[in-house]
């Protein structure tokens, strides 16, 4: 008979009681084996064996943040995908981005999700946005030996914070290290390997409360400039009709623009382009 069977077919203790409001707490107790950073993995260097995601801008606006990411995937000098979608709702009022190791990425992102519901229904309320970015630094600081081996991941986090401590601030942007060092950005930030050509973009055009609209316009012609000079990210592609997902956080939750709506945005950016090349 084996060591943990039990002939009644309950549940082990562990699945019934109420214990901790983390969820990646709970996995590290019940099954450690399904978190990201928990898996054996085999000696040597393993990252151009798995595609890659780039590239995220986050910008703050006066009515929240608003993140967008491009599409394409790379794997080596090779284009594992084009329509690869990096930006994702945390909860009703956060955005995640990742870049990195694109299938420890999603996973991630989506483990993020969970552990925010769970700690919501947990504890009967939602975790504040600084605390949402600490469970988040510390999943990423999890996940150190494998970006030791090539296969690092790392987020960008923005939110509408709902009890900012400057009420004209409530837009807020996170960004992360592979060691899970957490640090607030002020403005804008990006990530991923076009993210110098994208902030060097958002430097000469940001401006201290930027309405959302302005704001994604700025953010798609960011993403627009990193795929300029950089092979890995994605412009966008209006012969396949594939445009960077653009995602916005208020005080009325988060919202995924439509493709009607970004794409409008997108070929603008590239007719004004057409006309100026270079700028």
């Amino acid at each position: 008979m084996a060591k943990d069977f039990d002939p009644s077919g309950r549940l082990p203790d562990i699945y019934t009681n109420a214990g901790t409001s983390s969820f990646t707490q709970f996995l590290t107790h019940a099954a450690p084996e399904m978190l990201p950073g928990r898996r054996p993995l085999p000696p040597g260097l393993a990252g151009d064996m798995a595609p890659h995601g780039t590239t995220i801008v986050a910008i703050t606006t006066a009515e929240g943040v608003v993140m967008a990411g491009d599409r394409r995937a790379t794997m080596g000098n090779l284009i594992a995908s084009r329509d690869i979608e990096k930006v994702h709702p945390a909860d009703a009022y956060s955005l995640i981005g990742i870049a990195g190791t694109a299938g420890i990425g999603i996973e991630l992102m989506r483990l993020f999700q969970v552990e925010l519901e769970h700690y919501e229904k947990i504890e009967g309320i939602m975790l504040s946005l600084d605390g949402k970015a600490n469970r988040l630094a510390g999943m990423v600081r999890g996940n150190l030996g494998a970006a030791m081996q090539g296969l690092a991941v790392v987020p960008l986090f923005a939110g509408y914070d709902l009890s900012p401590a400057d009420g004209a601030k409530a837009g807020r942007i996170f960004s992360f290290d592979v060691a899970g060092g957490l640090y607030e950005e002020t403005g804008y930030d990006s990530i991923g390997s076009g993210s110098l050509f994208a902030k060097s973009a958002l430097k000469k055009k940001y401006r201290t409360g930027v309405s959302t609209t302005d704001a994604i316009r700025l953010a798609v012609e960011a993403l627009y400039d990193a795929a300029d000079d950089d092979t890995a990210t994605g412009g966008p592609d209006v012969t396949r009709k594939i445009y960077p997902v653009v995602m916005t956080a208020t005080a009325q939750g988060t919202h995924r623009l439509s493709e009607e709506e970004i794409s409008a945005v997108a070929e603008q950016v590239v007719a004004g382009r057409m006309e100026n090349p270079g700028g």
